[in-house]
């Protein structure tokens, strides 16, 4: 390997405003600091992340978490090798401050500076945390994209199947307001399904009557809101335990759904018979217990080796962006001259966009 290189990486594609310092030598990556300032006290009376709040937010913390950052990692601007930053995907005005913070910090320093698809830097992840070589299967599942994806290289990505509407965690987000729990939603349905009946209530397992890997999780959510309704009507009111035995259905249903396309997609890429065969999981609903456990045991089956980071670097956070940066750094991509704030860019630019995608293109 190369001399040591570190990165500081910058992230506020949503609602986390973060920082993060790892460096990358002969004996292996190290995560040295990583920052992340949450938003939930700012956004929870409105049920939801409001765009103009997390960017203001953003702005006013971006340079107090670079600060702390490398006072943690315990280096300054001066021993740094480059900057990563979230590019995109993303809340536009989010993603433009972190932009703006790098660009600033760049032209101070005269350190190199690569834009960083988001997606890019959860795909990438089980690198960072587990040397996995080329090529894997992944699945990333978050609040705002679920895809499968075939990682050949740091910007290498073939998608074998996507959400063509909300995306999971979007719906775990849906379903907790619709029963009266709080944001963020996973964790909440999480921690109430814990005791409750996962077959007690009947919910369908969308798009597992068609070929392929596409999902949806739309009409499941939906699906949710009538049976609430249901037991509303029957007991005149939602009791604590129809509301666990929902969020324990809810759960199940999700799981069961991902790890059915889950076993499909791994068809797909078994059939180029990988040297190395893995499957890692990236994204906030990765932290998911049953579902990753559901996903272990199918790569158990499959005799697949199974990766899931620590639940830390799989919600938001800015090492995977400064990883993102470093792998291309190490590919010998060069820094970008330009970089443009982009609320959508998708990681397969081959791949035709997502049936309901949404009108100005696809997400991921």
């Amino acid at each position: 390997m190369d001399r040591p290189l570190t990165i500081l990486g910058i992230e506020s594609s949503c609602d986390d405003s973060a920082a993060a310092v790892v460096r990358d030598g002969p004996a292996g990556a190290r995560v040295l600091s990583s920052v992340v300032r949450g938003q939930n006290s700012l956004h929870a009376a409105f049920g939801g992340v409001v765009p103009e709040i997390a960017a203001r937010a953003h702005a006013e913390v971006l340079d107090l978490c670079v600060e702390a950052a490398l006072a943690e990692a315990g280096v300054s601007l001066a021993d740094l090798d480059g900057i990563a930053v979230t590019a995109g995907p993303g809340l536009i005005g989010g993603v433009l401050a972190g932009v703006m913070t790098a660009k600033g910090l760049s032209a101070a320093t005269g350190l190199p500076l690569w834009g960083v698809n988001h997606l890019a830097g959860h795909a990438l992840t089980p690198r960072l945390t587990d040397d996995l070589p080329f090529p894997y299967l992944l699945l990333l599942a978050s609040g705002g994209h679920c895809q499968f994806l075939l990682v050949k290289g740091p910007d290498r990505f073939r998608r074998l199947g996507g959400t063509i509407d909300d995306a999971p965690g979007e719906a775990f987000d849906k379903v907790a307001k619709l029963l009266g729990l709080p944001q963020p939603g996973g964790p909440a349905v999480e921690r109430e399904a814990q005791t409750g009946d996962p077959r007690c209530i009947p919910l369908p397992r969308p798009l597992l009557d068609r070929e392929g890997c596409d999902m949806s999780f739309s009409g499941l959510k939906t699906a949710a809101l009538r049976a609430r309704d249901k037991l509303m009507e029957g007991h005149g009111g939602l009791r604590e335990s129809d509301r666990r035995d929902l969020c324990a259905s809810f759960q199940t249903a999700v799981a069961e759904v991902l790890t059915e396309k889950a076993r499909r997609a791994l068809a797909i890429y078994l059939a180029d018979e990988p040297a190395t065969p893995s499957f890692a999981v990236a994204g906030g609903v990765a932290a998911n217990r049953l579902i990753r456990d559901s996903l272990s045991s199918l790569c158990l089956r499959e005799d697949v080796g199974f990766v899931a980071p620590p639940l830390a670097l799989c919600t938001d956070n800015a090492a995977m962006i400064a990883w993102a940066g470093m792998e291309r750094a190490r590919a010998g991509l060069p820094p970008d001259p330009v970089i443009t704030a982009r609320p959508r860019w998708p990681l397969d630019t081959t791949a035709s966009p997502l049936v309901g995608a949404g009108r100005k293109g696809a997400k991921s």
